[in-house]
């Protein structure tokens, strides 16, 4: 078979398309042809990405099968899927506990190479536990979103969020907006959302916001005011900036919930106000990835209709456009999700 193209990233401003020989499967495994994967904000942390490069990058990928091993049962040529790149053990400590996203397995699978490549090879523990048959309703295109849905539905269940409650959402990117849908799916009284676009701004106004903010402004005293004189019961970060972490910990209420979506860079040490946060009661929590659990439900509130995430994609490039997809993200001006397509017949 001739080389497959992959988009082969080097740096922010330096991703290739290149060749490499289209995956060979063992019995347990199949392969997909790459239908869709969108560009993730962590594809775009230099700082945590430069370190493996060169690599192909890419996890939200959907796809369909073109092959399968002779050993797998559930899954068929032709196909539609969804496929997870990090799978739990299910049998470890983390994970008999629901914390598997502290599963080593799940820190270590992978599908190769990558989600931007126009085929890709899917592990037997990705195969039985990561692969997901995508309903007739949902494109490939909105399939993209599963990862992404699926670490905001986690990260929501982690903070403890009930309907009824108000939220501050504290970066309006992809991940923020998806929190507002989500707040709003779920009852949320109130929600209000920070970010230094007013584009963005805007787009988390149709999207479900009550307040936007620009993150310069008085946040904690506008926030206050749409409440009724109360801070919000949740604090969600979807930025790493420290300015952000700060205001967040300002916003948090009596008994309210902080939670930390987005991490700053590894050397950013931020302070905190202990006695403030130990008097009013504020809880903070963390959350990282998603499990097969929050996949599931996230494709089923896809699937229903509950989030449509359409109004959300603002570029669909083909593959070979890979470096202009990534230079889109990472300036974060004009841009929600970009999606790289892989329409070309091998």
């Amino acid at each position: 078979m001739a080389p497959m193209k992959v988009a082969m990233y080097y740096r922010n401003d330096d991703v290739r398309i290149e060749e490499m020989p289209v995956p060979a499967i063992d019995p347990d495994e199949i392969l997909v042809e790459m239908r869709a994967c969108g560009i993730c904000g962590s594809d775009v942390l230099e700082w945590y990405r430069v370190k493996s490069a060169p690599r192909v990058l890419g996890h939200e990928m959907t796809g369909e099968i073109v092959e399968v091993g002779d050993a797998v049962e559930d899954f068929q040529v032709g196909e539609r899927v969804f496929v997870s790149h990090h799978v739990p053990c299910n049998d470890c400590r983390f994970c008999r506990t629901g914390r598997h996203t502290l599963c080593k397995t799940l820190h270590s699978t992978n599908f190769y190479p990558g989600g931007f490549a126009q085929f890709v090879r899917v592990p037997a523990i990705n195969v039985s536990r990561g692969t997901f048959k995508l309903p007739d309703r949902l494109s490939h295109a909105a399939g993209t979103f599963i990862e992404p849905l699926g670490c905001v539905v986690r990260g929501l269940r982690i903070a403890g969020f009930s309907r009824g409650q108000s939220a501050l959402v504290m970066g309006s990117g992809v991940a923020g907006l998806l929190h507002i849908k989500l707040l709003r799916a779920m009852g949320a009284s109130t929600i209000a959302a920070t970010d230094v676009s007013e584009w963005r701004l805007k787009k988390a106004a149709e999207m479900g916001a009550d307040l936007t903010l620009h993150a310069g402004q008085d946040v904690v005293e506008q926030v206050r005011k749409l409440n009724q004189d109360r801070l919000p019961d949740l604090v969600v970060t979807c930025t790493g900036a420290l300015s952000a972490v700060r205001q967040g910990l300002e916003a948090a209420g009596k008994g309210s919930t902080l939670l930390f979506f987005s991490p700053t860079e590894p050397e950013v040490t931020v302070p905190f106000p202990l006695f403030d946060l130990w008097n009013r009661q504020v809880t903070l929590v963390s959350t990282y990835a998603a499990a097969p659990r929050d996949l599931s439900e996230a494709l089923d509130l896809l699937d229903s209709g509950v989030i449509d995430v359409e109004d959300m994609i603002t570029h669909r490039l083909p593959l070979e456009e890979a470096q202009r997809g990534f230079s889109l993200v990472d300036r974060a001006r004009d841009s929600l999700k970009v999606i790289l397509e892989n329409d070309s017949k091998h």
